[in-house]
């Protein structure tokens, strides 16, 4: 995030309620404000309309399938100037470029991988709009939290490959045209770790989901579900840890229904006095992802080569 602006924008993953920011109290973020104004003559960003969206990618229906070498990447500035990657970061950034997350469903059909640069700008709007919704802003606002979005965006990419922001693409139908459906950012370790996390804090050095959003008219379609789903296929794939994070509000039961269904338990809960911060009351949720059969079959077949005939 740039350096005049100390918000988090480390959201609770809603499936239904989206967004509920946890923004360190609305007075602060009020207080920022005179950083934007017009006599600092910080450039906003100019969305564009939810229905025009330009989508540049092509889509495989294979659940793991390789990148077209035609495609754009996302590995196109994603990092720091002067940061170096060792081997391993550069086997783990191919790793995400190839990442694919196919499912279908009762309505139609999606697709999730890792967000590319060219993507930026509409992910951009679907999280400022979540924003603002959750917030009870006027849509007035919506410009001035996509500026801030963007920026932690930008931020993000630059720490690949240990986070990344995945978005979903929904299809209605064999002629319907493909849509963004959702976003979710994905953090793997400590590397990747939100300087200033959510209370209850999760520890740095574990997976940890936020940021989750889903445009509005295609809410309660299995979207959100999946955008998880494919978050912890992808954690699995990146860090050796089981144990993955994230927050829920108290107030929000249908999310807390779906997240324990999904295996995940409280760990602690935020105190009453987070309430003085203007902050609503979240859950820390833990889940020890299960060891893939794909790694199992692997292990089997190593473990067998390993034995003398």
């Amino acid at each position: 995030m740039a350096t005049t602006v100390s918000l988090c924008f480390s959201l609770d993953p809603q499936p239904h309620y989206y967004h509920h920011n946890h923004l360190y109290h609305t007075t602060h973020f009020k207080n920022q404000a005179r950083f934007f104004s017009p006599k600092h003559t910080h450039p906003l960003v100019i969305f564009p309309k939810s229905d025009r969206y330009n989508l540049i990618s092509s889509f495989s229906t294979s659940h793991s399938s390789s990148s077209s070498s035609t495609s754009p990447s996302i590995l196109q500035n994603p990092l720091l100037p002067g940061r170096f990657l060792t081997n391993e970061e550069l086997e783990k950034l191919q790793s995400l470029e190839d990442f694919r997350y196919y499912q279908e469903l009762e309505s139609g059909s999606m697709w999730v991988r890792v967000m590319r640069q060219e993507e930026m700008d509409m992910t951009v709007e679907l999280l400022a709009e979540s924003f603002a919704e959750s917030m009870l802003l006027p849509m007035r606002y919506v410009r001035f939290l996509g500026f801030l979005v963007k920026q932690y965006l930008i931020e993000r990419r630059t720490l690949m490959p240990h986070t990344a922001i995945l978005i979903g693409f929904y299809r209605a139908g064999e002629e319907q045209d493909l849509q963004l459906a959702g976003t979710v950012d994905v953090c793997f370790d400590k590397k990747g770790a939100n300087a200033s996390p959510p209370t209850p804090s999760p520890p740095k050095d574990s997976p940890y989901i936020s940021n989750m959003a889903v445009k509005k008219p295609l809410r309660r379609r299995g979207i959100g579900w999946h955008l998880l789903k494919a978050s912890e296929e992808l954690i699995s794939q990146m860090n050796s840890s089981r144990e993955v994070y994230l927050h829920c509000r108290m107030i929000d039961e249908a999310p807390f229904k779906m997240y324990t269904k999904a295996g995940y338990s409280i760990v602690k809960t935020d105190s009453i006095l987070i309430l003085l911060t203007l902050q609503r009351r979240k859950h820390l949720m833990r889940k020890q992802l299960p060891v893939s059969n794909r790694l199992s079959e692997m292990d089997i077949l190593d473990s067998n080569e390993e034995r003398p005939s």
